[in-house]
């Protein structure tokens, strides 16, 4: 079992920028491939980017592609995200979670061992 927690979130001004971490604890984090989402309030989880459990390949959703970067340290045991040019519809909390099977990586329901989650605020 590996327990994740995020960290980084905060309040920015539209146009700014966040690195976000997910640290993990417990399994080491280069078993599984990770994933990032945000949920706005009152909306679902959606996905946001994931990372292979080596680093050799990322994916983003559209709403992010060009903005957002994925990273990992297996070393360190934890994943990273820079995101630039932050728009106020990104408010919302981001969560990391593990994920086992690539091919389903835009789906929450294949994932597990989420963390608490941070909050990100976007003001226009």
């Amino acid at each position: 079992q590996v327990q994740l927690v995020e960290s980084g979130g905060g309040l920015v001004q539209a146009g700014g920028s966040l690195r976000l971490s997910c640290a993990a604890s417990g399994r080491a984090l280069s078993n599984y491939h990770v994933g990032w989402f945000r949920q706005a309030p009152g909306k679902e989880r959606d996905f946001t980017a994931a990372i292979l459990w080596s680093g050799g390949s990322t994916d983003y959703a559209d709403p992010v592609k060009g903005r957002f970067t994925i990273s990992r340290d297996n070393a360190k045991n934890t994943v990273s995200r820079q995101m630039n040019s932050l728009r106020p519809e990104g408010t919302a909390a981001y969560y990391c979670a593990t994920l086992r099977r690539w091919d389903y990586r835009t789906s929450p329901t294949e994932y597990t061992n989420w963390g608490q989650g941070t909050q990100v605020t976007v003001s226009s």
